[in-house]
């Protein structure tokens, strides 16, 4: 369906800087119009000095129904929110916003309900199954989070920084039911193992865990994306694993960000 713009139409911008290399205004732009929605997302190159006065006036634009926040943003954001989901609020991040009735902004964070999404849309099963998570940093908190509410039997989280592992097991008890452990980043034994690190985005990058402990039986998920076949999804191909690279996250956080402003239409 093609994009029509009008006076109706009603904007949702990502903010960030640098954004010149943004690619999914467009792709979230195509995805509201297939959904019927009268929405267009442009991006809007904002410097970390000037979110304010740039949030002021997003707010005072009575056709902005939301916005959506890349770096350097996604922490700083969370300031310009009067109401957050769970996930945001245990991590103090924001990677979109939508208004709420009486006009200010609520606050999510996508990576995480994005990460699943993907896997769940490339065969995965992620209810019941044993998950390696490698990384414990903003992206790798919000897939923690995600993988528990979808109902993951054990989540076993690994961390170069071992004191960032033992902080997000210690943020993670009062929901995890006794699902989360702090553990290797050796691969055996689990039904999913996901990478959360930027292992991969450079070359000469080393793998996250030993490609000759993985299994056909293993679903294998990265997050780095724009790179192309990353070493470690080319390792897990080649042992007969399924896979989502992160480009495949990439496609599920549309659906993500058109859910999650198509709520506040309801």
């Amino acid at each position: 369906m093609p994009i029509i713009l009008n006076g109706r139409t009603r904007l949702y911008p990502l903010l960030g800087d640098p954004i010149i290399y943004a690619r999914s205004p467009d792709w979230l732009s195509h995805r509201f119009a297939e959904r019927g929605m009268n929405v267009i997302s442009l991006p809007m190159q904002v410097p970390e000095g000037a979110l304010d006065v740039v949030m002021a006036g997003l707010a005072a634009t009575g056709n902005v129904d939301g916005l959506s926040l890349t770096m350097p943003h996604k922490t700083a954001g969370f300031a310009y929110c009067s109401t957050v989901t769970e996930t945001s609020r245990m991590l103090g991040v924001v990677a979109a916003l939508r208004r709420n009735k009486d006009g200010s902004w609520h606050g999510h964070t996508t990576d995480g309900d994005a990460f699943v999404k993907a896997q769940i849309d490339n065969g995965a099963r992620v209810e019941g199954a044993r998950v390696l998570l490698l990384g414990c940093g903003g992206a790798g908190s919000a897939i923690a989070i995600a993988m528990l509410d979808a109902g993951v039997r054990s989540l076993t989280i690994h961390d170069r920084d071992a004191a960032r592992a033992k902080k997000l097991a210690t943020l993670l008890e009062f929901k995890s039911g006794g699902r989360v452990r702090i553990g290797s980043n050796d691969p055996t034994g689990f039904d999913l193992v996901c990478n959360a690190t930027p292992m991969g985005m450079a070359d000469g990058d080393p793998l996250p865990i030993d490609p000759a402990r993985l299994a056909p039986s293993m679903f294998v998920g990265d997050v780095v994306a724009g790179h192309g076949e990353t070493p470690l999804i080319r390792a897990a191909r080649q042992a007969g694993c399924r896979t989502a690279d992160g480009d495949a996250m990439v496609v599920a956080v549309l659906d993500v960000m058109c859910d999650f402003l198509t709520d506040a239409w309801r």
